[in-house]
């Protein structure tokens, strides 16, 4: 296990003139769960074949337990690494391809043999360990894959790369929870690189979100969810997204669709400047009301067994809110929107500025 540091750390393919991965600093406690959130091309695979060794950083250093390990290679860091793609030996049995890495270490018979029936039956694979990987389906192979890197105990991280890319819908969620329970009793650091937010959400006691080439917020789940600090952030996670309305800051109020709907305060308390404004509140932090709020036109309502979805459109902008069964709503009915204070906020230049602090009445 290791705390990873990352000091200025940037790099680029092409000698400078463009960066892959804006220059970033974080740090990544001993033990600790990371998951590298973000759509394509946004750098979370980059930062992660440079925390293994694959890829020398363009500039800053990586820190092993304070130790600079920028110029070693990935031997010498001791990573284990799990490709998107399995990585296995078609000449060995899956039991020889988890016995192989701890072989190469030295380990005793014992202790491999050990091992291997404890990551085999984590992962499921206890009946096919006398297989050849390539008589597997691919979400099998790359079960063995996995555990390969986990078969490991004296490694200071394992790194994953969207391992569960080739696994079946129906497993995933039982993998991730198996995943889970084994960091919770190993306590290894666990760095893992994915583009979907559920995996990233249930897996990590910390996720990083990337978007061309820069860390754009770091936190746990309900961090990003309840109180995202790019407009990205708030975007990319959740289902629906985050809605965001065009609006305008006149004398600490805040004015939608020419209607003063609150007032404007930094999260120091301190009232924001005039000027426009984008608000930022999430489908679940709307509310419908028989008499007071924003008047809107619902357009249509989506049932999805256990809430319902209305859209409709305000400020200019396609809106939705997330609401229980219980409440009564129709395609064409005219209803009153409220916003949740606590969870309403105001952002300039996609960046979190404040929130509104009253509701409309």
């Amino acid at each position: 296990m290791a705390e990873i540091r990352l000091e200025n750390l940037g790099h680029s393919y092409d000698g400078g003139t463009t960066y892959a991965l804006n220059p970033l600093n974080l740090t990544w406690k001993d033990g600790n769960a990371i998951a590298l959130l973000g759509p394509s091309g946004c750098g979370k695979t980059t930062l992660l074949n440079i925390i293994s060794g694959l890829i020398t950083p363009s500039s800053g250093r990586v820190y092993f337990d304070g130790v600079d390990v920028t110029e070693s290679d990935t031997a010498r860091r001791n990573v284990a690494q799990v490709f998107q793609f399995p990585v296995l030996y078609d000449t060995m049995t899956v039991s020889q391809n988890l016995a192989f890495p701890l072989k190469n270490r030295g380990i005793s018979k014992d202790e491999i043999s050990k091992r291997i029936a404890e990551v085999a039956e984590l992962l499921d694979l206890t009946k096919y360990l006398d297989e050849r990987p390539l008589r597997l389906r691919s979400d099998l192979q790359q079960l063995v894959s996995l555990g390969r890197g986990l078969v490991r105990k004296d490694v200071p991280a394992i790194l994953f790369d969207e391992p569960l890319t080739v696994i079946d819908q129906n497993f995933k969620w039982t993998l991730r929870g198996r995943l889970k329970e084994l960091h919770r009793v190993t306590k290894h650091t666990l760095v893992y690189v994915t583009h979907d937010q559920t995996e990233a959400l249930t897996f990590a006691d910390e996720v990083v979100v990337l978007n061309e080439g820069s860390v754009v917020q770091s936190g746990s789940s309900a961090d990003l969810f309840l109180q995202p600090e790019h407009e990205f952030v708030g975007f990319f996670i959740g289902s629906p997204g985050m809605n965001f309305l065009n609006a305008s800051i006149t004398n600490g109020l805040v004015v939608l669709n020419n209607q003063e709907i609150g007032s404007a305060k930094s999260f120091g308390g301190q009232n924001l400047d005039s000027g426009s404004v984008r608000i930022g509140v999430r489908p679940e932090f709307l509310t419908i009301s028989n008499s007071n709020g924003l008047p809107v036109q619902i357009d249509r309502v989506e049932n999805r067994g256990g809430y319902q979805l209305a859209h409709f459109e305000l400020a200019g902008s396609k809106t939705i809110a997330k609401l229980s069964n219980e409440t009564k709503v129709a395609s064409g009915q005219s209803a009153n929107l409220v916003f949740d204070q606590e969870r309403t906020y105001l952002f300039r230049e996609s960046q979190l500025c404040g929130r509104l602090v009253s509701k409309v009445s």
